[in-house]
């Protein structure tokens, strides 16, 4: 009989085959790292993983399940007196039919060529609609201190960020130099990810953009960095130890910011300080989202279409952050709930004037936010 959850609800059979360092399903399931697609069945509330002997030592050691089986032994059972090592899915096919598997349901990751598999044995698969681990919308006390330890090295690749810039200066051109070269965004991004690294995380496609490179939100940046010009830096790396991300975007000048780049920056984090001071538990997200946008336009910053290309504010104000940098649910697509962690990244693009995005991650409590980032926001450096 199927164990019951907590709302009385049967526990379905879930079945995963992935690896995790790439799916935060089976990371989230095993709390195990594995570089190879591996099996695990929830079966009756029994959590069991499929590990080849290279594998299975480490997992008795740490992965959080109840039953651990060797791969080999499996294969050995299919090949018998063959001297060909059978396919993977064969194998996953006779395990599902050894525990009396008939029915599971998957992640909508779930490789075709085996669903194709175990369809062909006649073995139904449904995929989740929504989460397929709905508990990983509602972050435990444990994740938030994982996921604080993820921005605290996101913080330290942003110090070391200012660090450089400070060192700085721009003598006969608006190019800034640092340590005798011209500074680019490949020299600075590289500095922040050896920072990362050394904090025990591991960087991923770091945002330095300065001038009218930013008014893309996700291009990463190159070349030469200006004096007197707005720098987007977007730091979200992933703790190496846990695989939970860490998010923060700051966006500075080296030198002095002009009247008008000052206003932009204001507006900024106008919208960023009014989203956190609204959300709590009930908030639409896309109401707050609408109403930051018209806070824009009232301070002068529409979002619209200029010479064929969108400025102003257009994109989401944020997204759930843990396992993965972009989780569900995003920031307007959803109504707060306590748990929840979501970014909050307002930003304005105007090509010949720069883009300012300003990010830092909240908690949902049951009245309001708790603040998880912990690093200055200032324009001049």
């Amino acid at each position: 009989m199927k164990r019951q959850n907590r709302n009385g609800s049967k526990t379905p059979t879930r079945l995963i085959v992935a690896d995790s360092e790439r799916d935060a399903d089976m990371l989230y399931a095993t709390r195990m790292f594995v570089g190879d697609p591996f099996i695990f069945l929830e079966q009756n509330g029994k959590r069991t993983i499929v590990l080849s002997d290279l594998e299975i030592d480490r997992g008795r050691r740490q992965a959080q399940v109840d039953e651990i089986l060797p791969l080999s032994e499996l294969e050995r059972e299919i090949q018998g007196s063959s001297k060909k090592t059978p396919p993977f899915a064969k194998v996953v096919s006779h395990f599902l039919r050894k525990r009396g598997v008939r029915s599971a349901r998957v992640p909508t990751t779930f490789p075709l060529g085996l669903a194709e598999e175990l369809a062909s044995n006649k073995l139904r698969l449904q995929t989740s609609q929504d989460l397929f681990w709905p508990e990983r919308e509602s972050k435990t006390k444990e994740e938030l201190k994982l996921i604080r330890r993820a921005l605290s090295i996101t913080e330290k690749g942003m110090a070391r960020a200012m660090e450089v810039l400070a060192a700085s200066s721009a003598r006969r051109t608006k190019k800034l130099e640092w340590s005798g070269r011209t500074l680019t965004s490949e020299i600075l991004r590289a500095e922040i990810d050896s920072a990362i690294l050394r904090a025990g995380g591991l960087p991923a496609n770091t945002i330095v953009a300065g001038g009218d490179q930013a008014c893309d939100p996700h291009e990463r940046g190159s070349g030469p960095l200006l004096r007197d010009s707005l720098i987007i830096l977007d730091i979200f790396p992933r703790d190496a130890t846990s695989g939970y991300f860490g998010d923060m975007t700051r966006t500075v000048v080296r030198g002095h910011g002009s009247d008008e780049q000052r206003r932009l920056w204001e507006a900024v984090r106008e919208g960023q300080e009014t989203a956190l001071k609204k959300m709590k538990p009930g908030v639409d997200g896309q109401k707050l989202h609408n109403e930051i946008k018209q806070l824009f336009a009232e301070r002068g910053f529409p979002t619209e279409m200029r010479d064929g290309r969108q400025v102003g504010f257009f994109h989401g104000t944020g997204h759930a952050l843990g396992l993965e940098i972009h989780e569900f649910p995003r920031f307007q697509k959803t109504v707060f709930k306590a748990g929840q962690v979501l970014t909050v990244e307002p930003g304005l693009y105007y090509p010949g004037l720069g883009g300012v995005r300003i990010e830092d991650v909240a908690a949902l409590t049951d009245t309001g936010i708790r603040l998880l980032s912990r690093f200055e926001k200032r324009l001049e450096i």
